[in-house]
C-alpha cells in the first residue's frame, strides 16, 4: 500500500478486546489473582485502590493501568464491580 492509499476498515489493526468483553465473573482475566473486597469500606475508589495493588504485585504496572482506566470509565458502581470480578477473582 503506498503512502497516497486511504486506509480501508480492513486494513486497520482490530482493536484488542476490553476486559468487560473478553471476560467473565466465571472466568476471570487473572484467576490467580483473588482480592478480598468484604469487611472494609466499599467506597469505588477504595475497591479500585485494593485491586490495583494486588495487581501491581501478582502481574505487573501494565495490567494495573488496563483496569484503572476501564474502572474510572465505569458509569456506575454496578458497572464497577462487574469489571472488578471479570478481572480478579473476588473473595
Amino acid at each position: 500500500m503506498s503512502s497516497t492509499d486511504p486506509i480501508t476498515p480492513a486494513d486497520e489493526p482490530a482493536a484488542s478486546p476490553s476486559i468487560s468483553e473478553e471476560y467473565t465473573v466465571a472466568s476471570p482475566r487473572y484467576p490467580h489473582v483473588r482480592v478480598r473486597l468484604t469487611g472494609g469500606d466499599g467506597n469505588a475508589h477504595i475497591l479500585i485502590g485494593k485491586v490495583a495493588v494486588v495487581l501491581r504485585r501478582e502481574v505487573g504496572g501494565e495490567a494495573v493501568n488496563a483496569f484503572t482506566s476501564a474502572a474510572y470509565d465505569c458509569g456506575s458502581y454496578e458497572e464497577l464491580l462487574g469489571l472488578i470480578q471479570r478481572t480478579v477473582k473476588v473473595h
